[in-house]
């Protein structure tokens, strides 16, 4: 159990995750609210909201945290959304990003330590390295001494603000005042002579005045005239202009620099996004100031904190969040590894369910088959590397190429510190950063969490696991190095005040750079890589899924040290839609089959596979992918004569395809496209699925028509557990139908929302009761599962009893039920209990076999003959919500549950 849980009235009943921008503010938003009342939401949960970078379209780049977005309506359209909320008797869930924002010009406080660099009165909001001679700006597209040569620099005078800047293209970025006499001074006039002078021996403290001033003159068209005739002389110096910039308090630079120079932290490799220094109580204040302020009013009931693991402390910061006291329920962006558990000190709630979406997924899939899979994948495209070693080579490159700034940085910071031990003065930078990045490519989970406290015994153990493993690599030539560096940053055998003060800055640092190091190999790398199945490669998860008995262990785990966590199965980062997951994971019940239709598959298309100087475009690997990709997102409503939706899905999955081999980085990448293999991929994509190729797309459909029923068996299992287990369940925009989307930006799609709210009309909603759900039942919603109707109905009926019985969802313990005979393998069957309720969940495993047809979700008659499931005592009777009647007994034939809906729900109370 967590330390310190919100109370149980602050825990949301339900969240419905809704993506701002792209079409979607506040006005909108607050439109939709008395269907989320209806769908029995109790919570919008909002993507950030702040001002961000201009033209943003996710909000994580933000550019002002005082500000709401005028971009979303501003505050007062954020009232009007506030008060549609309250009005349906919904309450806000808040996106908020501590740990980096965008630097941007639009950032003000990023632009004011730009014109004034150490001075600024913001240098301390940002992880800046002052040391470093300039602060470096990657943006050049080329070389700066080609760009300068190329006359690409300009000069530009704002003259309502009385500012200089110094612009490349759409950049322009402000110049340090100080140096403006550099253009005044070239006015030979006494007005501007003088104010040349009072720039130059200014200090931020009066620059403000300054330039109000010299607004004020430019507002004489004579003296405006020449101080643009100044700018211009100098700008078509490039001398003189080369000069100014190298006056400035930044360097613009190639963009290529910013991987091995970088003078500010990061997120993960993004040079637009600068780390913020939150742990700095100053700088929680500034940028919680907003935050609070809608707590206090009642706008804001609770947190989703992005990306916690970027911070120096997360504990700490935690602790002075719970500090706001009318937002209680707070949960954290953090993906678990294998074995690994949310350190029992964080005031959280949990995490946002990563880790619950990678434990569905895993019991959706078919072990011995995907060994059969393996072995085909492997044979198809020549792959004789075991997972484990692909993600360590590939952290190993991330780490030394993309993140080598960083790495640098940690060696320098080790390297001095090693220097004031006669002991370990002798370890030179070499020997440090190749024990560095042993030690980090053998660390097996995203990060440790060492703080003023000292490590706890998880982190303890994971260090010194990854330093042993880090002696044996051969990189490695003296393992002294290795147990020195575990030392620090362990904080183990210091001396002295100022070397543990040294090596937990180390340490913090060296925490902040292996989260990126695994989430840049391992989810934007190796999944794109390793195509055997990709329903594992999700954020969160793993490929291999592990045994079917691992499924309530992890459940009751999940009741015991998160209950009140965020339960999910699709967010704006991952890589795939929830259905197109739970359809492909079908692809194990059938391994040998899908195999031998690739082989027929990849004959038909062997002519769109081109030959280039680098290899067959597309590869073995990626065809293997393109065909998952495709059962995923095919959507069941499309004809192949459906000429608008056929080419809509060429379009999407065309796009996800470049997407993926470009975060493969094998064939090409981001930054160094390889435009000819591109090219050809783009041409297989469209072409396969064009009438030239007709009988490839024939003979696919023939061979996915029983995966898509049985996908939609999954998706309704999938949906039920997300509703019932332990947790609180997240709804992502949309997916209260099939959702099948690609990646982001696919999933960020707009959302048809009136044809969702014509269907809570068909349900009856207002007839809504145990006993009697409403004018449609669920078999009768089960004929119209193309339409994803049984999935909403689902959501809708689940969701209503989630607020009628909060204290059963909540609170109520979670039981794995008994199940007997041939077929107890294939069943999932669990109840939640607590006093005087209990609600029982059947659900079947690996449902293709089970199917009565392809074309409906019927499961065959003696599917589970001769298995029974045990049912909990302390009910005389039990309601089928499902399919109808009452249940009596301690134990039910599966085939008799079965009977009228794939799954079953069973309600009890006890009077």
């Amino acid at each position: 159990m967590r330390e310190a849980g919100p109370p149980l009235e602050a825990v949301p009943t339900a969240t419905y995750r809704l993506q701002f921008r792209e079409g979607m503010d506040f006005d909108k938003a607050a439109g939709l609210a008395p269907y989320l009342k209806r769908l029995g939401i109790s919570h919008l949960y909002a993507s950030p909201i702040f001002t961000a970078v201009p033209g943003s379209t996710h909000g994580y780049d933000v550019a002002d945290f005082a500000e709401l977005d005028p971009a979303l309506g501003g505050a007062e359209g954020f009232a009007r959304l506030a008060d549609a909320l309250k009005a349906n008797g919904l309450k806000l869930l808040l996106d908020i990003v501590p740990n980096h924002m965008g630097a941007s010009t639009a950032n003000p406080y990023w632009a004011d330590v730009l014109e004034w660099g150490e001075e600024s009165q913001y240098a301390g909001y940002f992880d800046i390295d002052w040391s470093a001679a300039k602060l470096l700006i990657p943006a050049l597209g080329a070389p700066y001494g080609k760009v300068l040569e190329d006359g690409e620099f300009g000069l530009r005078f704002d003259k309502d603000e009385g500012r200089f800047r110094f612009t490349y293209y759409d950049i322009a970025l402000p110049l340090a005042p100080n140096t403006y006499g550099r253009i005044l001074g070239e006015i030979d006039e006494p007005d501007f002579q003088e104010l040349s002078l009072t720039f130059a021996t200014g200090s931020a403290d009066g620059a403000g005045l300054l330039q109000e001033r010299l607004a004020t003159l430019a507002e004489d068209p004579e003296a405006l005239a020449k101080i643009e005739r100044a700018v211009g002389e100098i700008a078509a110096d490039r001398e003189a202009l080369h000069d100014l910039h190298e006056a400035q308090n930044w360097r613009l630079a190639h963009w290529r620099m910013a991987r091995e120079t970088l003078t500010y932290r990061r997120f993960f490799e993004i040079t637009d996004l600068v780390g913020v220094q939150v742990d700095r109580p100053s700088v929680f204040e500034a940028t919680h100031a907003l935050v609070k302020e809608l707590a206090e009013r009642g706008d804001v009931a609770g947190l989703r904190i992005d990306h916690i693991d970027g911070l120096a402390d997360p504990k700490a910061y935690l602790a002075q969040l719970a500090e706001i006291e009318n937002a209680p329920y707070v949960v954290v962006e953090k993906i678990l590894g294998p074995d690994e558990r949310l350190p029992e000190t964080w005031r959280t709630a949990g995490t946002t369910g990563y880790e619950f979406a990678h434990a569905l997924t895993a019991l959706q899939v078919d072990t011995e088959g995907l060994s059969r899979l393996d072995a085909a994948w492997r044979e198809e495209t020549g792959e004789t590397r075991p997972f484990s070693e692909i993600v360590r080579e590939t952290k190993r490159r991330i780490l030394t190429y993309n993140l080598a700034g960083e790495l640098a940085y940690l060696v320098e910071r080790a390297r001095e510190i090693g220097e004031n031990d006669p002991l370990t003065r002798d370890y030179g930078p070499d020997s440090l950063r190749r024990a560095l990045i042993e030690i980090a490519t053998s660390f097996p989970v995203y990060r440790s969490y060492v703080d003023l406290s000292g490590a706890s015994e998880q982190d303890r153990k994971l260090l010194r696991k990854a330093g042993e493993e880090a002696k044996l690599s051969p990189f490695v030539e003296d393992p002294g190095v290795v147990d020195f560096l575990v030392g620090l940053l362990l904080l183990e055998n210091l001396s002295d005040h100022e070397t543990i003060a040294s090596a937990l800055y180390l340490a913090r640092r060296f925490q902040q750079t292996t989260g990126p190091m695994m989430a840049k190999a391992l989810e934007d790398t190796v999944f794109y890589r390793f195509n055997r199945l990709i329903a594992l490669n999700e954020v969160g998860g793993e490929p291999e899924p592990g045994p079917q008995a691992s499924f309530h262990p992890a459940m009751q785990e999940r009741l015991e040290t998160q209950p009140q966590a965020l339960s999910t199965t699709a967010t704006h980062d991952t890589k795939r839609g929830e259905d197109a997951r739970a359809r492909i994971s079908t692809i194990s019940e059938m391994a040998e089959e899908w195999a031998d239709a690739v082989k027929r598959w990849n004959a038909i298309l062997l002519p769109l596979v081109a030959e280039i100087d680098d290899g067959p475009a597309p590869e073995p690997n990626v065809v293997w992918l393109f065909h998952q990709a495709l059962l995923g997102g095919w959507p069941l409503e499309l004809q192949p004569d459906d000429h608008d939706g056929m080419r809509d899905l060429v379009e999407r999955l065309e796009a996800f395809m470049l997407k993926a081999v470009r975060e493969a980085k094998e064939r090409t990448s981001w930054t160094a496209a390889n435009t000819a293999y591109e090219e050809k991929l783009s041409n297989f994509v469209r072409s396969a699925l064009s009438n030239d190729f007709a009988a490839y797309r024939q003979d696919f459909l023939k061979v996915s028509a029983p995966l898509f029923a049985a996908g939609a068996v999954n998706s309704l299992v999938q949906t039920v557990i997300k509703l019932t287990a332990p947790g609180v369940p997240d709804v992502y925009q949309g997916t209260e139908l099939w959702d099948l989307s690609f990646v982001d930006p696919d999933n960020r799609r707009p959302v048809e929302f009136d044809r969702r709210r014509a269907l809570l009309d068909e349900f009856g909603l207002d007839e809504f009761g145990l006993d009697e759900f409403g004018e449609m039942s669920f078999p009768d919603a089960l004929s119209r599962w193309r339409e994803a109707v049984p999935k909403a109905w689902l959501v809708q009926r689940l969701l209503r009893l989630r607020g009628e019985h909060r204290g059963l969802f909540l609170e109520g313990s979670y039981e794995p039920l008994a199940v007997e005979g041939p077929m107890a393998a294939q069943i999932t069957a669990y109840a939640r209990r607590v006093e005087g309720e209990t609600l029982v969940v059947i659900v079947p495993r690996l449902p293709l076999s089970l199917l009565e047809r392809d074309d409906g979700l019927t499961l065959r008659a003696d599917a589970f003959a001769d298995t029974f499931v045990s049912l909990p005592g302390g009910a005389a009777r039990f309601a089928d919500l499902l399919g109808g009647g009452d249940i009596a007994g301690d134990r039910i034939a599966a085939s008799e549950l079965f009977r009228r809906a794939p799954l079953a729900l069973l309600f009890g109370s006890v009077s």
